[in-house]
């Protein structure tokens, strides 16, 4: 996982205090529990915690270039490092050691900040300028990994993790009231912003270059559509399946043992049978069901079946209503609360995983990418509700729903639920109507709640 951090004084030429380093380092330790690392400098301390994975004993962090002046933390994972390695070899760049992180040194000695355009990976980097004095931040283009930004009048702080900015005596933590207005309606808070008042989120895709006392946030890539090819339905399916065998084979570059999240849905089970594709073998898989009173939510018998398709080395673990116990631990990793309970059963695989591999792929992000929730079947269903009369429409369909029970814990109740939830935002047009499916208070809620919570009322 790692972790990063550091401090910057914009103006003025302040030697970065040891300690606050050392206790940003401490409380993320558990996400880098293998390795420590600080560069400090007038002006700037750059710091890491690493879990090794490429190099695991020459991958030390920071990372410098030949002559020590740019130096480099970063969180995450380079896929074309070796590429764009043996690119600056041939252009005369010399390489201290087989991390995959030290191409963002040398591409920086050859682009600057405008590096981040040539990574292909899932990364949060810090890379500090000796000679001009400059800190660049990068996060990957979907932002998969974490950077939280503090601006203070003197200094920045920077880290993979909120309460590492807490360490520092200047920090107060107070909740931000624009932030908890948009939790209640959303179910997490969107970037920029953080629950904590003066602590900002990296967007997605950006970097923030920080120089003499400027500091500027670009937007070094965006998702484009004037680029989309035809083809046949046959040819789209090609192109699919080639590109997810290509993400998940350059995912598999690893010196530690690694593994797959397995549900036995279509996301999962596709890079299960990728990963046995691509290797020799069994993958490493591991599934969460749950005990004999909740099977309405238990998915281990397609898991069991995607397992025995493809031989893999199965583990499992059965949730009992005792996970309760593990809320104030898993808020803590946290830092900021999100209204899915899925976090709790992601950190009970991931704790079985972490008994036999350091790395595993998950099927995360696939129903956003290919239309997986029921939500997005909303603007088909409503051109053909459209074309039902008035009256059935706004009366007889209501009044239907109306009678039926609705419940999550059932299959059809649930179905009564979605139906609900469709006819009560039908007449809105598209983006109001999607709004509606996904948010989890309405703003009067939102402001009634706020305003009974005391003076950290509604916006």
């Amino acid at each position: 996982m790692c972790g990063i951090y550091g401090v910057v004084y914009p103006l003025r030429t302040d030697r970065p205090d040891p300690s606050l380093m050392a206790r940003m380092g401490r409380v993320m330790t558990h996400r880098g529990p293998d390795d420590e690392g600080h560069y400090v400098t007038d002006g700037a301390a750059i710091g890491m915690r690493r879990l090794s994975i490429i190099d695991v004993a020459g991958g030390h962090q920071p990372i410098s270039n030949e002559d020590g002046t740019v130096w480099v933390v970063c969180n995450g994972e380079i896929y074309n490092f070796p590429e764009l390695r043996r690119q600056l070899e041939s252009r005369g760049h010399v390489f201290s050691c087989n991390s995959d992180v030290e191409v963002i040194v040398h591409l920086y000695e050859e682009e600057g900040p405008e590096l981040f355009k040539r990574l292909r990976g899932m990364f949060a980097a810090a890379v500090w300028d000796v000679r001009l004095s400059r800190l660049v931040l990068g996060r990957d283009r979907l932002g998969k990994k974490p950077l939280y930004v503090r601006r203070e009048p003197n200094r920045i702080l920077f880290a993979s993790e909120i309460k590492a900015i807490l360490q520092a005596d200047s920090v107060s933590p107070r909740i931000d009231s624009v932030a908890l207005h948009e939790y209640l309606g959303l179910g997490y808070v969107p970037a920029p912003l953080t629950l904590f008042e003066g602590i900002e989120k990296i967007l997605p895709g950006h970097c923030v270059v920080i120089e003499k006392g400027r500091i500027e946030d670009r937007q070094y890539w965006d998702v484009r559509f004037d680029d989309v090819r035809s083809g046949s339905e046959e040819e789209w399916i090609e192109r699919v399946r080639a590109k997810v065998f290509d993400a998940v084979k350059v995912r598999l570059m690893s010196d530690v043992p690694l593994g797959a999240f397995l549900s036995g849905g279509i996301d999962s089970s596709t890079i299960v049978a990728a990963m046995a594709r691509a290797t020799d073998s069994p993958v490493k898989t591991y599934s969460i069901g749950f005990d004999a009173n909740d099977k309405f939510y238990d998915e281990l018998p397609y898991a069991r079946l995607v397992a025995q398709a493809y031989a893999t080395d199965h583990h499992e673990i059965i949730v009992r209503p005792d996970v309760a116990n593990l809320l104030l631990r898993l808020v803590w990793h946290m830092d900021e609360p999100i209204a899915d309970s899925a976090f709790i059963t992601t950190y009970l695989v991931a704790q079985l995983a972490g008994e036999s591999v350091k790395v595993i792929l998950s099927g995360v992000g696939g129903d956003e990418l290919f239309g997986g929730y029921r939500r997005y079947l909303g603007d088909r269903l409503n051109r053909y509700y459209q074309m039902l009369p008035a009256t059935v429409r706004r009366t007889l369909l209501p009044r239907a729903i109306a009678a039926l029970p609705q419940d999550r814990h059932s299959r059809w109740r649930s179905y009564v639920r979605y139906a609900d939830a469709f006819l009560k935002s039908a007449e809105l047009d598209p983006q109001s109507r999607y709004m509606s499916y996904i948010t989890v208070f309405s703003p009067d809620v939102r402001a009634a709640l706020l305003k009974a919570g005391g003076p950290a009322g509604a916006p």
